[in-house]
């Protein structure tokens, strides 16, 4: 392990975990052998991390999250306080299953996941999305996206910095009241231009 990184004494990184630069690891978190987190990321309170997880640089996951194996997440990710991962479309406790039947999740870069949202496993949060608090993801969610609800639904758009755009109720361009950031949607596509 590095050495130019914090880890509370409550915390428990296993041998074999990658952790980057001025990383903070935080009370009573278990970071198991395999895991790699990149730099400057912080993990609040009783976060685990599974082996086979990959978390890039500048992420943050609050407080009483689980990354189980087979999570990604890109740089700059948010991860709100209790929200929840899942790796098994149909867990049950009499039927072990294998690695190889776990299903994938990725969260791209810049993505939020609020507070008390749950991300059904198998499906990717587009760049700069935004999950609201409490939603439930139960398929793919484009980039650029504001979804929230059970199960969660677009219900608009937001900017890089996490300003909602107006595109006007329909395709075109939307420019961001705050950074000033201009975007081009067309259909369920969302691109930033300038």
């Amino acid at each position: 392990m590095n050495g130019d990184h914090f880890i509370h004494e409550s915390a428990y990184v296993d041998d074999g975990a990658i952790i980057g630069k001025k990383t903070k690891i935080w009370h009573f978190c278990h970071v198991m052998s395999g895991a790699e987190i990149g730099e400057n990321c912080v993990l609040g309170q009783n976060v685990f991390v599974s082996g086979k997880v990959k978390i890039g640089n500048n992420v943050h996951i609050q407080n009483n999250v689980s990354v189980y194996d087979l999570v990604t997440l890109e740089d700059n990710v948010f991860c709100g306080p209790s929200m929840v991962f899942t790796n098994v479309i149909s867990p049950r406790s009499e039927i072990r299953r294998n690695i190889d039947e776990y299903s994938p999740t990725l969260v791209k870069h810049g993505a939020t996941i609020g507070a008390n949202a749950t991300v059904v496993c198998g499906h990717t949060v587009g760049r700069y999305a935004f999950v609201g608090a409490g939603s439930v993801v139960t398929k793919d969610v484009p980039d650029y996206a504001l979804i929230y609800g059970n199960p969660a639904q677009i219900a608009g758009w937001m900017c890089e910095c996490g300003v909602r755009l107006d595109f006007g109720g329909g395709n075109g361009t939307a420019e961001c009241n705050k950074c000033k950031r201009v975007y081009e949607m067309q259909g369920l596509v969302v691109k930033k231009i300038t």
